[in-house]
């Protein structure tokens, strides 16, 4: 008796029925790691992890398909998209921003 796989192949297992499902999936992944903090240092983490680590297009995009994605999107994205967080983040900045690396490196040896 012939079984199909047990897992399905890496194509099967990422489709995704629109192309801006994978940028919902990477921010509800960004909403998870952010969870733990209170709500609103957790949304101003998420705005600016995807202000400072998405493409221009990356945002625009997610931006323009979160009203569709509706509930698939994360609640605290969806707040992380209405504008300008009324808090900081909970990331240090050097870590928040690509542009102030080495600012915050570690001096381990």
């Amino acid at each position: 008796m012939a079984c199909g796989p047990i897992h399905p192949e890496p194509e099967q297992a990422m489709s995704a029925t629109h192309p801006n499902d994978k940028l919902v999936r990477m921010a509800n992944q960004i909403a998870l790691f952010f969870r733990s903090y209170p709500e609103n240092e957790a949304v101003a983490g998420i705005h600016n992890h995807i202000v400072a680590f998405w493409t221009p297009k990356m945002r625009r995009d997610i931006e323009g398909y979160a009203e569709e994605a509706g509930e698939r999107l994360d609640p605290l994205v969806h707040k992380a998209l209405d504008g300008k967080p009324v808090t900081d983040s909970p990331v240090r900045p050097a870590t928040r921003n690509p542009q102030l690396a080495g600012e915050g490196a570690s001096d381990a040896g």
